[in-house]
């Protein structure tokens, strides 16, 4: 289960991503999440992914 906070969210996301995903693709797909629903609760707050970072800025 992941944070439904979209600040609780954007730490959460870039942890995994950081320590252990290469892509958003990837952690979506490992973790049986919706990748348009993170981006949209992250938008909301102003971020969005960056691939060539691999994380949300």
């Amino acid at each position: 289960m992941i944070p439904q906070d979209p600040v609780m969210l954007l730490s959460f996301i870039n942890l995994k991503l950081r320590d252990f995903y290469g892509s958003l693709d990837v952690l979506c797909d490992d973790l049986d999440v919706s990748k348009t629903d993170i981006e949209e609760k992250l938008k909301s707050i102003g971020y969005s992914y960056d691939s060539a970072r691999n994380q949300f800025i």
